[in-house]
């Protein structure tokens, strides 16, 4: 599982006009499901996400986490993340979850973070979203987690 953070000063969402998520200083969390990907990648990969260490401290270095800071956390799923773009002029899909498993594992993920995290805000799964964004630094980092390979690889229920 990927995800493209961005600490921003604020970010919003939209569907079809509609605000579906919004959210201030904090974090923007792109993310992305490949295949082999289980409840349990998508708990780690939380876990990486509410505690990597980004946010200035008072002498300016990046050393609090989302917590720390009381920052907002939205998150966008984007399956064009696990996109193999390593040969030709078009990326190839192949490597991402199926749409069902996607779906369900993204919903687990937003379930998980409103468990451990009180400001969560989320992207429409499937949907044709507007992402705007305050870029703050600007600040991206490229989290992964990798697919489990062991034998209960897969979706399990949320």
């Amino acid at each position: 599982m990927i995800a493209l953070i961005q600490r921003v000063t604020q970010c919003r969402v939209e569907v079809a006009g509609a605000t579906v998520a919004v959210g201030g200083r904090g974090i923007l969390a792109l993310i992305g499901i490949e295949s082999g990907d289980d409840i349990h990648s998508g708990g780690r990969l939380l876990e990486r996400v509410l505690s990597y260490r980004i946010f200035p401290d008072d002498a300016g270095k990046m050393n609090l986490d989302l917590r720390q800071i009381d920052g907002d956390l939205v998150l966008v799923p984007q399956f064009t993340l696990v996109a193999d773009t390593s040969r030709g002029t078009r990326p190839g899909f192949s490597g991402g979850a199926a749409p069902a498993v996607a779906r369900e594992l993204f919903a687990a993920l937003i379930t998980n973070a409103r468990s451990a995290y009180p400001r969560i805000a989320a992207g429409e799964f499937g949907a044709d979203m507007q992402v705007s964004l305050t870029n703050d630094g600007p600040v991206t980092f490229n989290l992964r987690v990798p697919p489990n390979t062991g034998p209960q690889a897969g979706a399990e229920p949320g």
